[in-house]
């Protein structure tokens, strides 16, 4: 694997590549991650792009999505994971954090470490992650659209994409709820809507992509409805898929299942062939980039 250090490529020009994805209707594929290695697997695997995810962050540092956690713990996170690879990263930024002043911030400092494009949702703070059952409110439309507005007229950059995702569905809401609300938020300044559903089934979002009329791009995150393809998925009219979270679960049983072995057959020698050697990690983590003056 050859490491691409980002000094090479220009921040502005990885939101450049959504924009140009959207506007030519190929469909962007990302992939979730909370640090730069599992940043770095995704952009390995051949995903478009990576999506810092709120839950994955705060699970990596033992923590519910509840929160519980600042600006300033999501925003390394993406920073790490934006120096780790040559692809665009977007940011899971809860509710921006705050009120208006707080996603203006946040675009701003988001920005300002090259993130290609921020996604704030219409849950009042603090939020809940969106598969528990309860304790999920929303702002009221008006509201969350000051929200949006402040956080465009903070940006410095053209390119940057700001992602306004509604939670209607996970709220219980209908199709034209969530229609009325995406419109808004174009409205106020939206590059391009995230529409979050947890049904089972890709009923809701098909749904609403029938009468959306193609007003901005729409994301979608298909965590319950996994059997959803991508070919459906650009049929629909769908920009952008994000598999926010696949990554950290897969790790978790990986880890798991090594360990129940090494602590029941006494040593590591039944695992070894089939987990990462150390050279690969030293791959991953960019050791010729780094000592390749040195040899």
């Amino acid at each position: 694997m050859t490491v691409v250090s980002n000094s090479y490529v220009e921040t502005s020009s990885r939101a450049l590549v959504l924009r140009e994805a959207f506007e030519s209707g190929r469909l962007v594929k990302v992939a979730g991650a909370h640090d730069g290695l599992s940043a770095r697997l995704a952009m390995e695997a051949g995903f478009d792009a990576v999506w810092a995810s709120g839950l994955e962050i705060s699970a990596a540092q033992g923590l519910p999505d509840v929160s519980l956690l600042g600006m300033a713990e999501y925003l390394a996170g993406a920073t790490a994971m934006q120096q780790a690879v040559s692809i665009p990263v977007v940011a899971d930024c809860d509710t921006g954090f705050g009120g208006s002043l707080n996603a203006a911030y946040t675009m701003r400092r988001y920005e300002g470490a090259g993130v290609a494009g921020i996604c704030i949702e219409d849950k009042i703070f603090p939020k809940r992650n969106s598969f528990l059952d309860a304790g999920q409110k929303l702002l009221e439309t008006d509201e969350f659209g000051s929200k949006l507005e402040a956080a465009k007229k903070a940006q410095a950059r053209s390119e940057t994409l700001l992602i306004a995702r509604t939670e209607a569905f996970i709220c219980g809401m209908g199709v034209d709820e969530a229609l009325r609300r995406c419109h808004q938020y174009v409205d106020a300044g939206a590059d391009a809507v995230l529409v979050h559903s947890k049904s089972a089934e890709a009923g809701e979002v098909v749904s609403f992509m029938r009468q959306w009329q193609h007003r901005a791009p729409v994301v979608i995150v298909p965590t319950t409805y996994a059997d959803f393809s991508v070919q459906e998925a650009q049929e629909a009219g769908i920009s952008m898929v994000i598999y926010a979270n696949q990554g950290m679960r897969a790790s978790v049983k990986a880890v798991r299942d090594t360990w129940a072995v090494v602590l029941a057959e006494g040593s590591t020698a039944s695992v070894e062939p089939h987990i990462a050697t150390v050279k690969d990690i030293f791959s991953l983590s960019g050791i010729d980039h780094w000592l390749g003056d040195d040899k």
